[in-house]
């Protein structure tokens, strides 16, 4: 792989997440940019890469499993009053260009391809804030834009008929071991009471580290979180929950996570504050 294909991500100098631009994968695994590995400030890998339970899961991204009718999450897709299919209609994320490129961030513009048609066209932002010495902020924001004449919607398993599988859209899949991870929220504990429902942040915490993912516009807010720590860790923010999210021509859907990466096990007052601090203005 060139040096052109990856971007290294830095906080004070040290190496904190590899970016890779142009994937190598299979059409089925519905080819995308990813960051992994990401780690934390003392070295602690928090993301997988293909691994064994979903090949499909390609580190920390944007993955939506159905934009019309097309699967940009990689695997099988859900039918309705059918279940999970496989069907030929992968689609691929294309890197066009960094538009900014520095060690604690960029800037990129990206085509949403599917059957020999650009049907979305993205800007992504991510960057990069140190907030102590154990403890980063990833600022992820994903600028969707309907390139094609006609309208456009993006659906979700659970539009599609499949209950509590509102996955697609920001997703992150963590490192798994030998016992899950806890999951919290500020009022909440657990993956059952936590997983549809809507909070300013969700926490995934391992045995050495701790993940806080937060919405941070308005309009993020309202998604729901998808959770997952049983079978296996990873924790999204789903774009079409209850029903499908409509694109018209030429508009624009946005949405902004920003992931505390944090050493440890914190507590939710830990866990807040650092929200705080690397949502504020």
């Amino acid at each position: 792989m060139t040096p052109h294909d990856t971007a290294v991500l830095r906080v004070a100098s040290r190496p904190v997440g590899r970016y890779v631009t142009r994937p190598e994968l299979p059409l089925r695994l519905s080819p995308r940019p990813y960051l992994h590995p990401v780690t934390t400030l003392a070295g602690t890998a928090v993301t997988e890469l293909s691994p064994a339970d979903h090949i499909h899961h390609l580190g920390v991204g944007v993955a939506v499993p159905d934009v019309e009718g097309h699967n940009f999450w990689g695997g099988r897709t859900y039918v309705r009053d059918q279940g999970p299919t496989e069907l030929d209609n992968h689609g691929a994320q294309r890197h066009t260009a960094f538009q900014l490129r520095d060690p604690d961030g960029f800037v990129e513009e990206l085509r949403w391809v599917a059957a020999g048609a650009e049907l979305l066209r993205e800007r992504r932002t991510v960057a990069t804030t140190k907030l102590s010495d154990a403890a980063w902020a990833l600022d992820f924001t994903f600028s969707l834009t309907n390139v094609t004449s006609g309208p456009l919607s993006i659906g979700s398993p659970a539009t599609n008929g499949r209950p509590g599988a509102a996955y697609g859209g920001f997703f992150w899949r963590a490192r798994k071991e030998a016992s899950a991870p806890k999951v919290f929220t500020a009022d909440r504990e657990g993956e059952q009471e936590i997983h549809g429902t809507r909070a300013p942040w969700v926490a995934l915490a391992g045995s050495t580290w701790t993940l806080v993912f937060a919405g941070a516009t308005e309009q993020t807010r309202r998604d729901p979180w998808f959770v997952r720590a049983g079978e296996y860790p990873g924790v999204g923010s789903s774009l079409a929950a209850e029903e499908r999210l409509p694109i018209p021509p030429g508009e624009t859907a946005v949405r902004r996570i920003v992931t505390v990466v944090a050493d440890g096990r914190i507590s939710r007052l830990e866990a807040a504050a650092l929200v705080r601090k690397a949502v504020s203005p």
